[in-house]
């Protein structure tokens, strides 16, 4: 029997030596297994087993990385600098030709090598340590990264440009023998180690010779063909998993986070990283993470949302990458800030839907990091450092929260503070304390409409107290009333006692929280109406296994007519009453794939569940794609219904109501 058919849970299981020695992580001998399987084959089947969530990450919350590197040089538009600066016409192109020349006499790799501008000034990428008489101190950084909050920290590894910034034997475009003649890899490792933190490696390689360069001229040697992508595909994909080899060999990243075009790189070498990665942290006792946008899947690894977020809760267990500014993800001249407000509220916003959040930073080229990034940071870090409580090592819990101030709903999504009638949700990891947190302070009674009394049992609710200006401190509130609009807390004053970012109200019951009711969704059968175009789910009859769900006008049909049957945990079956069949996403996570219906066979793509939005509204969740139930926008009689990556269109949310 495979090891992969077992999950084990830190327990002191050895891995066959040959397994190990196999891998190339080990000498022959025992290692300890961490959580999932002893070993890993370079098959879905096997990677699968891998828990994509370490509960440390879970825990986590909150991690910092930094676009910096040889684009930061120019310090001109973003870090695509590289790119844009061979496309003829563009505002990188033209400032290149000003300032450097023309592209194929001032090539990139200048700025890595070194060379004189148009106006006669030695650039190039190579910061120096402050002990050498520079700028660039990396305990510093990582005592930056622990002040603001960070649990987990680390650099840009390797851009799209190809440049590594670790001591690569199989990249000689890197920070060991060129520029810095550093290995900044490992000073950032060690820095941020030494801090208690995780270690995270972002690689965006993958797209360096997929597409980043497609306006460079062929190079003339094969050493420039390595940094410009262009060795040809077989030569470039060998030299993409090397990379990554060499990144979990010499630094053993917590964290690899991977950019776009995976998809790219043919299975099989996805699937050896896969394996290698984890088997390294079965030899070495510790739980990694692999993050994706696309070429992996949440069953081993987490999914990651550039700038943005789903609208409501989402599980499995997610992350999402922001920026501390809109224009650049590295160091510009000019570069702007988004507000401390915007920022520290899309963290409590994610981390109430169940995701982590990695927020960048952009750091001068000489290591610089500028003043208005710092205060940014600290005042996040001093925000959790005094309302931690409500973040850290929490859980997400089955309503996300309240409020006007939509966040999130799918990608590239502008982070925006919330209001003093936004509330946000989480929970105690033993489901005894659920804090409420307020996107501002909420005058002399707060006002929580999710904890009305026609939705939740509040009878065994011990204490109600606002989170102190320090940690550890406490108000006790102990006025409180309940009815059919919510649950109505009495404040210490009608202006806030301290000045903050959020105010956190705990609430501590005697026992488990109190689920809260089905409130829209009856137990006996149930129309299920779209708020988009108003036309309900419609089995069509007595249709074949397979068949496409539809929608049509409300006429009272049983074809029209579904039943909710709890499954615990949240997740339902949706039955016909027609034809006993169940809604089915078949497995597919395409935006727009149509939803189907088939007989109950009790897997995660005939499982759903309800994200409450607010008035009367619900997105219906699908456990195997992730994706939601979508009208689709077509109000049709007839149409087929889909399914969409969670958003707050009207296409994605519906109303269910008795028959």
């Amino acid at each position: 029997m495979s090891s992969s058919s077992f999950r084990f849970s830190r327990r002191t299981l050895l891995v066959s030596a040959g397994a190990a020695t196999a891998a190339g992580l080990l000498k022959a001998g025992p290692a300890w297994a961490t959580e999932g399987p002893q070993s890993y084959t370079a098959s879905w089947s096997s990677v699968d087993q891998h828990p994509p969530a370490a509960e440390w990450f879970q825990d986590a919350k909150f991690g910092i990385y930094y676009h910096w590197g040889v684009f930061s040089v120019p310090a001109f538009a973003n870090e695509w600098y590289p790119r844009n600066m061979y496309n003829n016409g563009s505002n990188e192109n033209n400032h290149h030709k000003s300032v450097y020349g023309d592209p194929s006499a001032w090539p990139y790799h200048n700025f890595i090598n070194g060379a004189r501008d148009k106006a006669g000034n030695f650039v190039q990428f190579a910061p120096k340590l402050k002990s050498a008489g520079g700028n660039f101190d990396p305990n510093e950084w990582a005592q930056l990264f622990a002040d603001a909050g960070a649990k987990f920290a680390g650099p840009v590894a390797e851009h799209h440009d190809g440049y590594s910034m670790w001591n690569s034997q199989v990249n000689e475009w890197n920070s060991m023998l060129t520029g810095p003649k550093l290995d900044l890899l490992r000073l950032h490792a060690d820095a941020i180690r030494a801090k208690g933190m995780k270690l995270l490696t972002a690689l965006h390689h993958a797209y360096n010779f997929t597409g980043f360069y497609q306006w460079v001229p062929s190079q003339p040697t094969n050493s420039l063909k390595k940094l410009y992508g262009q060795l040809g595909a077989a030569a470039e994909q060998q030299l993409w998993y090397d990379k990554l080899r060499e990144v979990i060999d010499g630094y053993q990243p917590d964290v690899i986070w991977q950019d776009f075009n995976l998809s790219q790189i043919p299975e099989a070498q996805r699937l050896n990283f896969l394996a290698y990665y984890y088997n390294k942290a079965v030899a070495l006792n510790r739980d990694f993470v692999a993050t994706y946008k696309d070429g992996f899947n949440t069953r081993g690894e987490v999914v990651d949302y550039e700038r943005g977020g789903p609208a409501g809760i989402q599980t499995p267990y997610w992350l999402t990458d922001d920026s501390i500014s809109s224009s650049s993800w590295c160091y510009t001249n000019g570069i702007g800030y988004y507000s401390l407000n915007a920022m520290l509220h899309s963290l409590i916003d994610r981390v109430s839907k169940n995701g982590n959040m990695l927020l960048n930073i952009a750091p001068m080229a000489d290591g610089t990091i500028p003043s208005g990034q710092r205060t940014i940071l600290l005042g996040i870090g001093d925000y959790l450092k005094r309302f931690g409580e409500s973040i850290y090592a929490t859980r997400a819990w089955s309503i996300y929260g309240e409020g006007p101030t939509q966040m999130g709903g799918g990608s590239f999504v502008t982070p925006r503070p919330g209001t003093n009638t936004d509330i946000r949700f989480t929970r105690s990891k033993d489901n005894t304390t659920l804090y409420a947190t307020v996107l501002g302070w909420p005058g002399g009674t707060m006002h929580i409409t999710t904890l009305n009394s026609n939705r939740i049992n509040l009878g065994t609710l011990a204490s109600v107290q606002l989170l102190g200006s320090t940690a550890g401190q406490y108000i006790d509130m102990p006025t409180r009333t309940q009815d059919g609009g919510g649950l109505h807390i009495t404040m210490p004053s009608s202006n806030a006692p301290f000045s903050a970012p959020a105010y956190v109200v705990k609430l501590r019951f005697n026992g488990p929280i109190p689920a809260p009711g089905s409130g829209p969704t009856p137990t006996g059968y149930v129309r299920i109406a779209n708020a988009a175009t108003g036309l309900v789910l419609d089995s069509g009859g007595n249709v074949a296994s397979g068949s496409n769900l539809k929608q049509w006008n409300w006429d009272g049909s049983t074809n029209l007519q579904w039943q909710l049957v709890d499954l615990g945990g949240g997740w339902y079956r949706i039955v016909n009453r027609t034809n006993g069949m169940v809604l089915d996403s078949w497995g597919n996570t395409a935006n727009g794939a149509v939803c189907r219906q088939s007989a109950w066979n009790g897997g995660n793509n005939q499982q759903w569940r309800l994200n409450d939005t607010g008035n009367g509204r619900n997105q219906i969740i699908n456990r195997g794609t992730n994706t939601a139930l979508d009208g689709m926008g077509n109000s049709t009689a007839g149409s087929t219904v889909g399914m969409w990556t969670p958003n707050t269109s009207a296409n994605n949310l519906w109303t269910i109501t008795t028959a």
